[in-house]
């Protein structure tokens, strides 16, 4: 007989919960905020190669851009005003760029073979 009321208690605490939810900040996932034609090629890249370039419809931003090994752990994050990003100090692997341009944030997955 315990465990039904510890149970009905346990789901009553959950429904109060999920209805009275809050919120730090309202942040809109599925926005269509995106940056304008962004292009990241090569991508996979060789490893012999140094540069990787990264276009949008807006050339003359300034982008920035970090970049992330797949453990999460932030490896660069240089400031670029052309399109050309060296690449030359990463290794072989699987990199994720975050790239952000005018207050927009897109992430893209660089290769390096």
């Amino acid at each position: 007989m315990k465990n039904i009321y510890f149970l009905l208690t346990f789901i009553a605490f959950l429904s109060c919960s999920i209805q009275n939810g809050y919120s730090q900040k309202s942040v809109d996932v599925f926005s269509n905020s995106s940056i304008k034609g962004l292009s990241v090629y090569p991508n996979p890249i060789n490893n012999s190669a140094s540069t990787v370039f990264i276009t949008s419809d807006n050339s003359n931003t300034t982008k920035r851009i970090t970049i992330y090994n797949v453990l999460g752990k932030q490896i660069k994050a240089p400031v670029i005003t052309r399109k050309a990003l060296d690449i030359s100090a990463l290794n072989s692997g699987v990199y994720i760029l975050k790239i952000t341009e005018n207050n927009i944030i897109e992430t893209r997955k660089l290769v390096i073979k």
